[in-house]
């Protein structure tokens, strides 16, 4: 099956006395999947099984009445096209991980 490329936004009301603790849960299942490009936002290349378990978490964790959540797909051919400037160096998601 071919991967899919999600870029996940979020923002969390960090001010809700369970806001912080919610950010930082959602931000780990974030990086347990794909890597961070900015403070709220993940790129991630999934399986689509990988892609369903995360999003299913994601909705789970996050309070819809004070919290917002956004999933874009990417084509290959849009990620391939992404330009970066400023800090954070991009790193290629699914290049090789040298330790």
């Amino acid at each position: 099956m071919r991967k899919v490329t999600v870029l996940v936004c979020y923002d969390v009301q960090v001010s809700d006395p369970t806001g912080p603790k919610r950010l930082r849960r959602m931000a780990r299942m974030c990086k347990d999947h794909g890597v961070r490009v900015q403070y709220s936002v993940f790129e991630c290349v999934l399986e689509p099984k990988d892609w369903v378990v995360l999003r299913a978490r994601l909705l789970s964790e996050m309070d819809a009445e004070s919290d917002s959540l956004r999933f874009y797909f990417l084509s290959e051919d849009v990620a391939r096209k992404t330009e970066h400037h400023g800090t954070r160096i991009p790193l290629d998601v699914e290049g090789p991980l040298i330790l």
